[in-house]
């Protein structure tokens, strides 16, 4: 059991709600960000030989072609400059002028620091949904993003 704050600091883990996106140059506040993985298809490879025992073909499973990525950013709905820039980028797409932009994911220690990151490689948007209305409920009104990316590399920092 950790005693002292530098302990702490070394053998627990960090909580995942001190976090911060960088979009390019712009830090954006998301309240969620989620589908942070790397996956591959997967192929099965059936031998046509009949082992000793005669119970049929050798079958094997090895790992493809990566999974692209999609990635949901979600966010409070706030006027300014952050959230024009992802309705921006979404209509660029809509042109016909997608541009794909790089996004790193900080985990951050109690100080802010960042202590590992996520880079997410040619980023684009592929849907905007805006927040769902009720006037029944005070909850926050939640716009989210969903990206399409070809890689994600992770590196301690």
């Amino acid at each position: 059991m950790a005693t002292t704050t530098e302990q702490i600091k070394t053998d627990y883990p960090l909580p995942v709600y001190n976090y911060r996106v960088d979009i390019d140059a712009d830090t954006i506040s998301f309240s969620e960000v989620s589908g942070l993985e790397i996956a591959y298809e997967t192929i099965t490879y059936k031998e046509s030989r009949i082992n000793a025992a005669g119970s049929g073909p050798n079958i094997m499973y090895m790992p493809g072609m990566p999974k692209p990525l999609n990635i949901t950013l979600k966010k409070g709905y706030v006027k300014g400059k952050s959230r024009q820039a992802l309705y921006n980028w979404i209509n660029e797409t809509k042109l016909n002028r997608t541009v794909k932009k790089d996004i790193k994911v900080h985990l951050c220690d109690e100080t802010g620091k960042s202590v590992v990151q996520w880079k997410v490689t040619d980023a684009f948007p592929i849907k905007l949904t805006a927040p769902n209305f009720s006037a029944s409920t005070d909850d926050v009104a939640i716009e989210s993003m969903e990206l399409m990316a070809s890689s994600l590399t992770m590196e301690e920092n």
